[in-house]
């Protein structure tokens, strides 16, 4: 008897990765035959490249033609210790950058490249050729997590659940315990003024002013253990997104260190009038988060999770249930993976959007509108499979 799980062998399209560019404003797909680029809003087609081979990872640089591509699938068009900076408008490879390891993710400025390995960081000077600027030891990191803005590199430390921050324009670099487990998400605020956090756990999201490392936030995405797909901070700075493989994407308000308080009403945002046009039904915290536990919350000496900021608003996206494909891509080694999901980009401050890899990529909008009893509610307007399964 075969008790083995079905590896897919379908020819369908399969998506290997799906990552957003630096505001949002579009995503990029690594399929097992090229890789494709997709507007986030509407989600549209922008560009389609056919290599008849494997691009397990794809990095877009805002919307220049520089893209940053590691080879993945079946048959890998490049190799998985090499970086490949792709120009589109010349169709044709710019820089490479190998390694000799398994590259696990890369990250692209317009000074900078930063290639992420099992256990290090790479971080060259974005020109041609290359110089490398720095390498900077990590502890394990198969998930290759790292973010890069203008100024800030923030990656795991040598210790898990420590997050190095370093400042690009001295080399300074700081150091924050921000969990006692090892790392699953992180984010850095498009300003680079907030570091967001989650650990293996799943329970507890960490917010940190990048400033002085102070820690400026917790929030208690629930009480059991989950798996967190992904972290975003809106434009503002001042609301962040989170996934698991709960299937509910989470929203909080989080304090900025240079800007004022929000007040509870979104000033600029629609009006919720009825459920939207994607047929999910918003699910709410209470109005004011920080009292999830009413009179509870104000106890002393009950356990903490009763007095925790909880989101204050929450909405069901799709995971699905997709069987192992029998490829490898950069963040997954292993003869079969399951592709990544929940990852989410804002395209405004009360705009988002939640999309996943597989042979089932999906796009699904969510919005942000205060309903007739004041309250926020996140709500589906939207959802498609952007490669085109019916």
């Amino acid at each position: 008897m075969n008790t083995r799980p079905v590896i897919e062998t379908s020819s369908n399209p399969v998506a290997l990765s799906a990552s957003f560019n630096q505001d949002a404003s579009c995503f990029a797909v690594g399929l097992d035959t090229g890789f494709c680029i997709f507007n986030s809003e509407p989600c549209q087609l922008r560009v389609s490249r056919d290599f008849n081979a494997g691009i397990g990872a794809v990095q877009m640089l805002g919307k220049a033609n520089f893209i940053a591509l590691i080879g993945g699938g079946k048959q890998p068009k490049f190799p998985q210790n090499k970086v490949i900076i792709w120009d589109d408008a010349k169709q044709k490879v710019a820089i490479q950058l190998p390694v000799l390891t398994t590259v696990r993710s890369v990250r692209l400025s317009r000074t900078h490249i930063a290639i992420v390995l099992q256990n290090s960081v790479r971080v060259y000077k974005f020109q041609s050729p290359p110089e490398l600027w720095a390498v900077f030891e990590t502890a394990d990191n198969p998930l290759g997590l790292c973010c890069l803005t203008a100024k800030t590199l923030a990656f795991p430390g040598r210790t898990p659940g420590q997050v190095q921050l370093v400042e690009l324009s001295t080399g300074n670099v700081s150091i924050i315990p921000a969990h006692g487990s090892s790392l699953r998400a992180i984010d850095i605020s498009r300003d680079g003024d907030i570091l967001a956090t989650a650990s293996e756990t799943g329970t507890l999201v960490r917010v940190f002013a990048t400033s002085n490392c102070a820690k400026i936030a917790e929030l208690r995405r629930g009480v059991d253990h989950a798996t967190i797909y992904s972290l975003a901070i809106a434009p503002s700075g001042q609301l962040l997104a989170v996934t698991s493989d709960k299937s509910t994407l989470h929203i909080f308000d989080i304090p900025h260190p240079t800007k004022p308080p929000r007040s509870a009403a979104v000033n600029g945002s629609p009006r919720l009038t009825s459920t939207g046009g994607g047929g999910g039904s918003p699910v709410v915290s209470d109005a004011d988060p920080s009292q999830k536990w009413g009179i509870l919350g104000r106890i002393p000496l009950l356990p903490r999770v009763f007095s925790d900021i909880y989101s204050f608003a929450s909405a069901h996206f799709e995971i699905g249930d997709e069987p192992l494909y029998g490829s490898s891509t950069p963040l997954n080694s292993e003869a079969t993976f399951r592709p990544p999901k929940g990852i989410i980009g804002w395209t405004s401050d009360h705009s988002l959007v939640v999309i996943g890899a597989g042979r089932d990529g999906r796009w699904e909008k969510f919005v942000i509108a205060e309903g007739e009893d004041g309250r926020r509610y996140c709500v589906r307007d939207g959802w498609k499979r952007y490669l085109g399964v019916t």
